[in-house]
């Protein structure tokens, strides 16, 4: 897999004070230091983050100090308006005392922030005897109060059937130098803007999608470099997104209680040199006339008409054709009473993928394949006679005769016309010479674009470029290996990940797009591991407030039209709204999380409770997709109440709650006991019928007693070798099962699953040539079979804890203290992996020479570990002196030798 680019794209999008900020937080480029540095700051977990609405925004930092024992002993932090002052140590709105704490994570208490305000920011730290100081980072607030916007909420006056986009512009002009100008603009569906022809930025699919009627995003631009002198024109192109749905399919989102014809707000707010400020706002002035885009659909696909471009509609000097005059706008109410900053990494085309091949099918017909399934978009250029109609169908296989088979993907789609075909672009040429078509508010899944002309046409393989678009999250892990097929498993477990990662977590790019919370929550330790995700879950975790009904239920998609409430939302989905938030918490040590959401896990629980008070619930899916053996749903359902309880129960604990600690406390043992009364064979060991995710699930969750794992264990490894060391197990059990095996003294066993190359297994995918994780263990299944699901998913976590051994202590969140549990497990010669957590970057690797083993690990400064090393009847030893096999260790560096 090709890494998402992060390096030089967004470095020069910084400031020079942020890239001193936030040196070494690129993966893979700490370099040796001399000395003590402090770096990688961060504000809401984002690099100099403009527009925060934040009234308290947290302040992070990373200690650099490769020394043996390195630890913060004290923090001094100053937040300023002046960056000199900031700079000198002087902080004129905040400014903490010299603090004893080993924390890099901080909440701002100092004087209220303002609004359209920028601050500096810095940090002492004492590193045993040392003083570190770091470079000046900043963060600039946004609107921070609903009432602080000046524009209006305008439309063109169109209804929902009206098919063509929107743009819209108006001119203004500037006398004075500027200082800075930023734009501000919230939609109820997508945007593109525009400062005098140029596009702003390099996001795509802005703002992201969240329940409308209840909480509406804008997004915060730096436009200072695009204004100029005298005569500006702003432009704004409005794509329909999840707003105005007018594809139909099964989750009836064209009948969303919100739907209307998109609608945006903007304040471009100018702040010039002699202090003064002009803000030019969306009203009744703005013009606005349909678009060459003449149908855009989320779900499907977009249609461009080349033929009615309006050149420079965007520029000061537009002079609109006589034959199509632009009209005035209308003033629309706000889509909801909740206007918020989107504050989280946006969607972008990270990565550019050429065409692998082309074949001519006919004169009018080429089939272009990518050689990767994707996420995105395919980007056309071509040159032919106006009115040439093109269409683009996008698919993530070929039939038997080599051409496009959408039939995997098409089965939900329910259209009432042949006029929006299942992810088809069409494009109609304006005969000018050679031009190009990319969708602006769309993306598909898929790996090959048939391209098809209503007249001949001349194509290369260079006509097609695809573009592999996602949140454009940074890579904060790395799993490396002696075995090829694990090597693509891992970069096909991150490829679906990125690909449903889409301003919150989906299941596939293409069937669907929904944010399904079972393959939310099971995915979510995967995408942790390897990406800094948590600002896309904190937004996600927002969508679950919003959609939550004041009795608890939620539904099983999120966002959600209404669709869910009803059908796929027990306690094994929908626990997302305790295992997201408990997650977040241990990847990352911040209590954020479980305070925001602490209440809507509360009445979660306790409505599952009242629904059924013996403990045993039968509301839920059960096991989705298993190979052959069908677990209870009711253990299932059950088995995650009894996850949801436990959750809360310690969250209550962590949050000084001592009520509610041991009220729920008790009700997880309750939940607890009744599973184990119904379901566990005390003398055998053996859960219900004993399939693997019978006997998985129990020891991966914390249900089985402890004087009977070692029993339960060997019998689900005893399974396993019944079936021929394959799987069979649904995503549930696929959650629990090679983690339940490493962690209970079968880490061999839980590796000879992982690398199997025969059905059912995640190699034979790729031994038939995956490049993403499937929906189906069965490639020929009828249904149930997209090509990029991300519900399997879990293997990626297993191979950072089951053979890294790279995992939390929940007494010490956030990597703090690390527990370390490798696995030289047999038919691996070499394995490597890091995380860079919040203290820093954690390496755990091995290598066989022989009949040794060489383990070699990196602890980060501020930071501790506890080793256990699976010696055998072998002994460890570091710099040649016997170590013992459980270590605790300081931060440094360390290679042991076992022998």
């Amino acid at each position: 897999m090709s890494k998402p680019l992060i390096s030089l794209k967004h470095l020069l999008l910084l400031s020079i004070q942020c890239i001193a900020a936030m040196f070494s937080v690129q993966l893979g480029k700490a370099n040796a230091l001399s000395h003590p540095q402090v770096g990688s700051l961060k504000c809401e977990y984002l690099i100099c983050p403009i527009g925060i609405d934040a009234p308290k925004p947290r302040l992070i930092w990373i200690l650099h100090d490769e020394s043996f024992g390195a630890l913060q002993t004290a923090y001094q932090v100053y937040v300023g308006t002046d960056s000199l002052a900031v700079d000198a140590g002087k902080g004129d709105v905040w400014q903490t005392a010299k603090i004893n704490l080993e924390t890099n994570l901080v909440t701002y208490n100092g004087k209220p922030l303002k609004p359209f305000t920028k601050y500096f920011w810095k940090v002492k730290v004492w590193d045993k005897d040392k003083l570190v100081t770091s470079g000046v980072s900043n963060f600039e607030t946004g609107m921070m109060n609903q009432g602080n916007w000046k524009g209006t909420w305008i439309s063109d006056g169109h209804n929902v059937i009206q098919k063509a986009a929107p743009y819209f512009r108006n001119n203004f002009q500037i006398y004075k130098k500027i200082k800075s100008a930023r734009a501000y603009i919230a939609v109820a569906g997508l945007y593109e803007l525009y400062l005098n022809g140029k596009k702003i930025g390099n996001h795509r699919m802005d703002p992201m999608y969240t329940r409308f009627d209840r909480r509406t995003l804008y997004v915060t631009h730096d436009v200072t470099a695009q204004l100029q002198s005298g005569s500006n024109a702003v432009g704004v192109l409005l794509g329909n997104g999840w707003y105005n749905h007018q594809s139909t399919a099964v989750w009836y989102f064209h009948q969303a209680p919100w739907r209307n014809r998109p609608t945006f707000c903007m304040d471009l707010r100018i702040t010039y040199t002699d202090g003064s400020t002009q803000t030019i706002s969306s009203d009744t002035t703005w013009r606005t006339s349909l678009s060459p885009v003449t149908f855009n659909s989320i779900y499907t696909a977009e249609h461009y008409d080349a033929r009615l471009e309006q050149p420079g509609w965007n520029t000061a000097s537009f002079v609109p054709a006589v034959n199509n005059p632009w009209k005035g706008t209308v003033v629309r109410a706000a889509p909801s009473q909740n206007i918020v900053s989107q504050a989280m990494p946006p969607i972008r085309a990270v990565e550019t993928i050429p065409a692998k091949s082309i074949t001519k099918i006919n004169a009018q017909t080429y089939l272009f394949n990518i050689g990767r399934n994707i996420s995105g978009v395919s980007k056309l250029t071509v040159k032919g006679e106006r009115g040439t109609v093109i269409r683009l169908m996008h698919a993530e296989r070929l039939d038997k005769s080599g051409k496009i088979d959408q039939s995997n993907i098409i089965e939900h789609y329910r259209p009432t016309d042949d006029q929006d075909p299942f992810q088809t672009d069409i494009f109609i040429l304006s005969g000018n010479g050679e031009e190009s078509f990319m969708p602006k508010f769309n993306y598909k899944g898929f790996q090959y674009v048939e391209v098809t002309a209503d007249k001949p046409i001349e194509l290369s393989q260079e006509s097609l470029t695809a573009y592999f678009t996602h949140s454009d999250v940074t890579p904060v892990g790395e799993v490396e290996t002696s075995n090829a097929l694990v090597n693509k498993i891992w970069q096909a477990t991150n490829n679906s990940y990125l690909s449903n990662f889409q301003g919150y977590p989906t299941d596939c790019p293409q069937r669907e797009k929904n944010g399904w919370t079972g393959d939310g929550h099971i995915a979510s330790e995967t995408g942790l591991y390897s990406f800094d995700g948590i600002t896309i879950y904190e937004k996600w975790m927002a969508d679950h407030r919003d959609e939550q009904q004041p009795n608890g239920v939620l539904p099983a998609i999120i966002p959600t039209s209404g669709w869910g409430y009803d059908w796929a939302n027990g306690p094994d989905w929908t626990s997302t709204i305790a295992i997201i938030p408990w997650n977040l918490y241990q990847f990352y040590g911040d209590t954020k999380p479980l305070t925001d959401n602490y209440d809507n896990i509360k009445r979660y629980v306790d409505h599952v409770d009242n629904l059924y008070p013996t403990g045993i619930t039968n509301w839920g899916l059960g096991d989705w997709v298993p190979v052959k053996s069908i677990t209870p749903m009711e253990f299932i359902t059950s088995t995650y109440y009894f996850v949801d309880a436990n959750i809360l129960a310690k969250s209550a604990g962590i949050l000084n709650r001592k009520a509610d600690e041991a009220k729920y406390t008790a009700l997880a043992l309750k939940i607890k006991n009744a599973i184990n009364a119904k379901y566990l064979d005390v003398n055998t060991g053996i859960y219900d019928k004993g399939y693997q995710t019978e006997q998985a699930v129990p020891l991966f969750w914390g249900l089985v007693p402890e004087g009977l794992k070692t029993k339960v264990a060997a019998n689900l490894a005893q399974r396993v070798k019944e079936d021929n060391f394959h799987l069979d197990v649904g995503i549930l059990g696929a959650k629990a099962l090679l983690g339940a095996l490493s962690d209970n003294g079968y880490a061999d066993v839980a590796y000879t699953i992982a690398s199997q190359e025969t059905y059912p297994s995640w190699g034979w995918w790729m031994v038939n040539g995956a490049t993403t994780l499937y929906e189906n263990w069965n490639i020929q299944a009828t249904h149930d079979i997209s090509l990029n699901h991300i519900m399997f998913g879990e293997i990626g976590a297993w191979l950072y804890k089951g053979i890294g051994g790279i995992k939390i202590d929940p007494a010490h969140p956030g990597f703090k203290n690390i527990v370390l549990q490798p696995h030289f497990v047999k038919g691996l010669q070499q394995y490597q992996s890091s995380h860079n957590g919040p203290y820093g970057k954690i390496i755990s690797s091995w290598k066989r020479e022989g009949d040794v083993v060489i383990y070699t690990t990196t602890i980060p400064a501020n930071s501790t570990a506890l080793l256990t090393l699976p010696v055998g009847d072998k002994k460890a030893y570091l710099n040649g002196k016997l170590s013992g096999n459980h270590i605790n260790l300081v931060s440094g560096t360390y290679q042991f030798t076992i022998k």
